[in-house]
């Protein structure tokens, strides 16, 4: 049942070739016999699962299935669940039982999939490799020496590993692209305001976006309809209807103009991942595309921007972590203002508190000006170097990540290297672009992934590009090591 994708899971449940409990407990087996390689869970809901795979079974029987009924799946640990513990993968929030649901989860539930834990993440999504989870690093599958990437590298390593179909994820800089990049899979981050952020817990408000994680674009597709839409809780959602992301995506790519920024293809870009991307786009070729050679002459300022505006956007949202009303609180504070200072010095990891120290110093009145507000000016500029190039193409291509996966610790003492890992995927969040990666071959046997950028609200277009280019490869089907059993 694992080799089956999830579009694929759904189908056979359709036919009736197996029940919902059968394929739940069979990727519940899966993940106890497993799991233990990779760490990719934090909480592991067996019981609610084998409940909702009943009432999916019951809920098909009465003839009320909806397509996606009864196929297992994972969420983020970012995302609040009612009655199941919400950590985003933090100290601060390890004995945090949300007593409601997420609009993503609404839809989920909706749609009658069946929830089989939540996912290991980078602390309060503040990564690029997931080491600074509370629980521990996620192993990648294909090399457990090296990281599957972050913030999501739980929710990819879990598909990745065919312990779930399908996973849902969040992308403040990269964190559903550079992880699925890096495990091979395939995720796709949003236009911003497509789906709610309601229920999720906020790292940078104006950069966060929810999106699906599985081993195709049409996996994704499914996924991406099923959480996607207009919510009146969350004020940044926009009220614009949802296509059909399945309806497009045998659409014949002749005519297709491929932007191709030579920015990407410079100086700190593998050598062997870039000849891997080439390769990819020499097959969209072959489908009948044009390859247009774009500037986005802004791009080398996207990270110093980025890390700017959103260590300032979170350093104002974990104010609300201070052992007052929920979460982590110090033993025997001596009073309020040691109580607040030891919770936040004990509940928060180093990252987070890196990341906070400098929002709060870029925010402060003596430097909101040199430094906030120039970083806001700057991704105006990036913002029109996108609108422009789409005026030439349809979509933008280019690597997902500079490099394959790399070993645990390389990068952990020098957080400017680490930040430069998101520097093709964070310009598309601050100016709300939709984006996404998928498999395009293996340098040293670790893979490589393709980003493509789409317009703004054309993920259609995006999954319709992703998924012609998987009917010619096969990249997207193949399994690490040991994960076959």
């Amino acid at each position: 049942m694992h080799n089956l994708t999830l579009a694929q899971t759904a189908q056979a449940l359709a036919d009736k070739q197996f029940s919902s409990r059968e394929v739940t407990q069979h990727y519940l087996d899966r993940i106890a016999r497993l799991d233990k390689n990779y760490n990719s869970f934090i909480t592991v809901t067996a019981d609610l699962a084998l409940a909702e795979a009943d009432a999916a079974d019951a809920r098909r029987a009465n003839g009320k299935a909806d397509f996606l009924t009864g196929v297992p799946f994972a969420h983020k640990d970012i995302f609040c669940t009612k009655g199941v513990r919400t950590s985003c993968g933090s100290r601060m929030l390890d004995n945090f039982i949300s007593p409601y649901d997420a609009t993503v989860v609404e839809k989920y539930r909706a749609a009658g999939m069946v929830m089989l834990g939540k996912t290991n993440m980078d602390e309060f999504a503040m990564g690029s490799s997931n080491e600074t989870s509370f629980y521990g690093p996620v192993n990648n599958p294909w090399d457990t020496s090296c990281v599957p990437g972050g913030s999501s590298g739980g929710s990819a390593t879990c598909v990745a590993a065919r312990l779930v179909p399908g996973a849902t994820a969040t992308d403040t800089g990269g964190s559903i692209r550079q992880p699925a990049a890096l495990c091979g899979i395939t995720g796709l981050k949003p236009t911003y305001g497509r789906v709610s952020r309601w229920g999720m817990i906020a790292f940078a408000s104006s950069l966060d976006q929810a999106g699906p994680m599985a081993r195709t674009a049409e996996d994704v597709a499914l996924m991406l309809g099923a959480m996607a839409g207009f919510d009146p809780k969350d004020s940044t959602c926009l009220d614009k209807e949802v296509p059909d992301y399945l309806a497009d995506l045998n659409k014949d790519l002749r005519g297709l103009k491929i932007g191709v920024p030579r920015e990407y293809f410079g100086e700190g870009l593998n050598e062997k991942t870039a000849a891997q991307v080439q390769n990819a786009l020499r097959e969209y070729e072959k489908l009948g595309a044009t390859l247009v050679d774009i500037s986005l002459p802004h791009s080398a300022l996207a990270v110093p921007a980025y890390y700017v505006i959103a260590p300032a956007e979170c350093s104002a949202n974990l104010s609300r972590f201070d052992g007052v009303r929920y979460g982590y609180r110090c033993e025997k504070p001596q009073d309020l203002s040691d109580m607040y200072c030891r919770t936040r010095a004990e509940g928060f990891g180093e990252e987070v508190k890196r990341r906070i120290l400098v929002g709060a110093y870029a925010l402060s009145a003596g430097f909101y000006d040199a430094y906030y507000r120039k970083a806001q000016q700057v991704r105006r500029l990036i913002q029109q170097d996108f609108i422009d190039a789409f005026k030439q193409v349809d979509v933008i291509m280019g690597p997902t990540s500079p490099s394959p996966a790399f070993a645990f610790g390389a990068k952990g003492s020098d957080p400017v290297a680490m930040y430069l890992e998101d520097i093709y995927t964070i310009a598309t969040n601050l100016a709300g672009l939709p984006g996404m990666s998928l498999p395009c071959g293996f340098v040293d046997n670790k893979p490589v992934g393709l980003q493509i950028i789409g317009n703004y609200f054309d993920e259609a277009r995006m999954l319709n590009v992703a998924h012609r280019y998987q009917q010619v490869s096969d990249w997207h089907m193949q399994m690490p090591a040991g994960v076959a059993v």
